[in-house]
């Protein structure tokens, strides 16, 4: 930037290419930058060059030497910081902070600084000789600045108590961080009450990473929590280091940070999920526990992959504090509530849940568990991954590569007398084929198929060989659904679209003029996106007798669709619709979760 920042203004005639080769000696000979040898030297004045900083940046400018900084301000950047990157915090309202910067287009300290402090950071251009009369003022004179303007990052300069002063300048109580409530100051602050439930082992290899990084990875663990989160995405890239959120449903890019990082918060990762550091080369599967105070645990799933600048780390959370079993909560419509939970109480038959991932199988499968679990039952399930744990349920761990498939678990099941039988997925003839077995002899049996609609499950079953009169005696209900994001209760307003496209989503045209349509705004509570957590949208299919002579004759999806919703099924377009007219979602979130669905 500064050479070319230099060559315009030799273009301009400000300075003489004379003047310039002059300066560039002088740079050379006692440091900093160029610009700072064109006033040192006389060739051009400090308040034009200021002028033409601001214009070439196009930033505000700001003469450090005629303002005084606010001490609290001051403290919410680390002294080692400032220095290294030749910034200085001037100014500090509400949630934005002014930034003095020699180099303002630099959007990796930018982004540091506002993951460092939780502000958003408003860059203005400051001279770098005034930044340094600035942080020797302000910070003292001990330690130097780093030379030449190089921006580099070391994890040693976040100096946990100059990030934890508050502004008032008050002592930060130990009492304050076990408040798992207060996140944000969890977040900026050391989160000294996170405890890593690890081997010994580990405890003494994560002596190699250092304090700071381990409190950077807690805050942004914490964060997500603290967002309602499901996955966390450490990305990194030639030039930055990202880190994504999917917080009800959708990735969120949240911080870029320098790429330097990647290394040390990828090894903080893997140490915590107890995976090899030194293997870089091939995908690795983990497990991390937090312990958020002294009552709440939390569970993160890890996967690491080799991807082309480094390694790619996605956490899926498992809170199981959030997860919800009251099946009245999930957003079930009352007459598809009453007629899945009269199928999960019988005592044989099977149940299928279908849908897409991540559109909430899992939970719906655990919530008819935690319904049915009592003692009196003995319940098996074979999952892919257990993803939480229930006591009084035996939870069976796959494990494909030593033969521990869902075939071979139900087999064995079979043989533990069991009541109620959970198998994660159907995706074979042969797990199929037991578990309609399992059905037909005396058993409840629950699992998933990833088909688009509950019809649709019955022409997947036939296609992967299963005969279509052991579908129509096994099977009593098929459920499908698909996850919404639920408008903010905070900003929810009323609107008016245009009835042609409520006519098109499949609402009556003599009701589309006056039929209730909702959005959200955008507010703090919801991070502006207008969304607050999630729902489901359900399509019940009971096996009637209609519906089983279709099946033994072999008809499509589109017949047996066709005649459950003459006999009074839901399909899932139709619970969005009534989900639009009670102000839960908006029309948006029903076409995109429902476009196969018309």
């Amino acid at each position: 930037m500064a050479e070319r920042l230099t060559d315009l203004l030799v273009k301009k005639n400000y300075i003489t290419p004379d003047q310039l080769k002059k300066a560039i000696e002088d740079q050379k000979f006692k440091g900093g930058r160029l610009e700072s040898s064109l006033v040192r030297l006389g060739y051009i004045k400090e308040d034009d060059l200021l002028a033409l900083l601001s214009a070439y940046y196009r930033v505000p400018s700001i003469k450090l030497s005629k303002i005084e900084i606010n001490p609290n301000v001051i403290k919410l950047v680390p002294s080692s910081v400032a220095k290294k990157h030749f910034i200085i915090p001037t100014n500090r309202v509400g949630p934005k902070l002014t930034l003095a910067m020699v180099d303002p287009s630099n959007i990796v300290v930018i982004d540091e600084i506002k993951f460092m402090t939780g502000f958003n950071v408003e860059p203005v251009v400051a001279l770098e000789t005034e930044i340094i009369d600035a942080i020797k003022k302000y910070y003292g004179g001990g330690g130097s600045v780093a030379g030449k303007g190089t921006v580099s990052f070391n994890a040693a300069d976040y100096t946990m108590e100059e990030r934890e002063a508050p502004l008032d300048g008050g002592a930060l109580l130990e009492d304050d961080l076990v408040d798992v409530d207060d996140f944000d100051s969890l977040v900026h602050g050391a989160v000294d009450n996170v405890e890593v439930i690890e081997t010994q082992a580990a405890a003494d290899e994560s002596g190699e990473i250092e304090g700071p990084i381990i409190k950077i990875v807690n805050g942004i663990l914490i964060k997500a929590i603290k967002m309602g989160a499901s996955d966390i995405h450490f990305e990194p890239y030639e030039k930055t280091y990202r880190v994504r959120y999917r917080v009800d449903g959708v990735l969120r890019r949240d911080m870029l940070l320098p790429p330097q990082l990647k290394n040390a918060i990828t090894s903080r990762l893997k140490i915590m999920a107890k995976l090899d550091i030194a293997e870089k080369r091939l995908p690795q599967d983990g497990r991390i526990k937090l312990r958020m105070g002294k009552a709440r645990e939390m569970d993160f799933r890890v996967s690491s992959l080799p991807v082309l600048f480094g390694e790619k780390v996605v956490l899926r959370l498992l809170d199981k504090s959030a997860l919800q079993l009251d099946m009245t909560k999930l957003g079930f419509e009352e007459d598809c509530l009453a007629e899945f939970q009269s199928a999960i109480h019988k005592p044989v038959g099977m149940i299928l849940v279908t849908g897409p991932t991540g559109s909430g199988k899992t939970t719906t499968l655990y919530s008819a568990l935690s319904e049915l679990n009592k003692e009196t039952e003995n319940i098996m399930t074979a999952e892919d991954p257990i993803e939480y744990n229930f006591m009084g349920i035996n939870q069976v761990q796959m494990h494909e590569e030593i033969g521990l498939t869902f075939a071979s678990a139900l087999r064995s099941f079979l043989r533990q007398d069991p009541d109620i039988i959970m198998v994660g997925e159907i995706r074979d003839f042969e797990t199929a084929q037991i578990a309609v077995q399992a059905a037909l002899t005396g058993h409840l049996v629950l699992s998933t198929v990833h088909t688009n609609d509950a019809p649709g499950t019955i022409t997947r079953l036939i296609d992967m060989g299963v005969e279509p009169f052991l579908i129509s005696s096994a099977v009593i209900l098929i459920l499908a659904q698909r996850l919404v994001r639920k408008i903010c209760s905070e900003c929810k307003e009323q609107i008016k679209p245009n009835p042609q496209l409520l006519i098109d989503l499949g609402v009556p045209p003599e009701e589309a003029k006056s039929f209730p349509v909702y959005k959200g705004k955008g507010c703090t509570i919801c991070n502006n996106t207008g969304y607050k957590g999630r729902l489901g949208l359900y399509e019940v299919m009971t096996m009637k007798e209609e519906i089983k002579d279709l099946v033994l004759a072999r008809a499509s999806a589109s017949e047996i669709k066709k005649e459950a919703i003459r006999l009074g099924m839901k399909t899932l377009r139709q619970s969005g619709i009534n989900k639009i007219r009670d102000g839960l979602t908006t029309i948006e979130e029903v076409l995109r979760s429902t476009m196969e669905d018309r």
